[in-house]
């Protein structure tokens, strides 16, 4: 199925919104609760699967939710259309803060490859379809980069990331990241898991026991801000905390000089 054209804007530069402008009978498929606002002549109805095939059986359409629940992510999808006479506007904002990125599918013909909370929205015709990585060590302590989706097709997706997104163009090189800032990467890029190097700087570095490591030729984007760190960072006293605790190890840390 082709992917339904659509035109769109960004507003905002820190906590963006996506507006989509549809042309009569044009969709935009988008998770639930996605939504700010919609003009009139806008339709919306919950439905399982993406789209990307309307004549899919009522199994392969409970196979599809059934992936997005290992994921993590709502069992429905909403789906708009522009029902009305002329072009109308829906428009969209992620669950936090951050920075909506645009993609055209079209030029990444293996698909997206996407952080598991990371996609917001896309043209009727994209599908979506998990994505384990192979790495058992991704498996076993990547978190957040183990079960990802895969998003494919001819048309516009965006996808949602948190603080400020970096684009990085991998060529043959290798890049380290902390697991939770790895928003999206092309599927010419292997995805790995490390330890964060020597046992002192696991227990005491702050940066976690494990990092994500990005491979190969191709582009890779990068969050500043994962949900996890907002979290971490709006509890009470969560940024003093971890200042003291800071402070405490460092000091213990200097009795395993190397």
């Amino acid at each position: 199925m082709r992917s339904h054209e659509i035109d769109y804007k960004i507003l905002g530069s820190d906590i963006q919104v996506l507006e989509v402008e549809l042309d009569p009978q044009e969709t935009v498929i988008a998770e639930a609760g996605a939504m700010v606002y919609m003009e009139d002549g806008i339709q919306f109805e919950s439905r399982m699967g993406d789209g990307s095939a309307e004549n899919t059986s009522i199994l392969g359409k409970l196979f599809q939710a059934g992936t997005r629940l290992i994921t993590g992510e709502s069992l429905f999808m909403t789906h708009f259309t522009n029902q009305g006479y002329g072009k109308r506007k829906v428009a969209f904002s992620a669950p936090y803060p951050g920075t909506i990125m645009p993609i055209d599918l079209a030029r990444i013909p293996g698909g997206l490859v996407v952080q598991k909370d990371g996609f917001l929205a896309a043209a009727k015709g994209t599908r979506l379809s998990i994505h384990f990585n192979q790495k058992l060590g991704a498996g076993l302590f990547g978190g957040e980069g183990f079960i990802m989706e895969r998003l494919q097709g001819d048309g516009m997706a965006f996808v949602h990331a948190g603080g400020t997104m970096v684009e990085r163009q991998l060529n043959n090189e290798m890049l380290r990241v902390d697991t939770g800032c790895v928003v999206a990467f092309e599927p010419t890029i292997d995805f790995s898991v490390a330890r964060a190097g020597g046992l002192k700087s696991m227990i005491f570095g702050g940066e976690g026991i494990f990092v994500a490591t990005l491979r190969g030729t191709g582009r890779v984007w990068i969050q500043s801000m994962p949900i996890r760190k907002l979290i971490q960072a709006l509890m009470p006293n969560g940024q003093n905390a971890g200042k003291e605790n800071g402070s405490v190890i460092g000091g213990l840390s200097r009795m395993f000089e190397d």
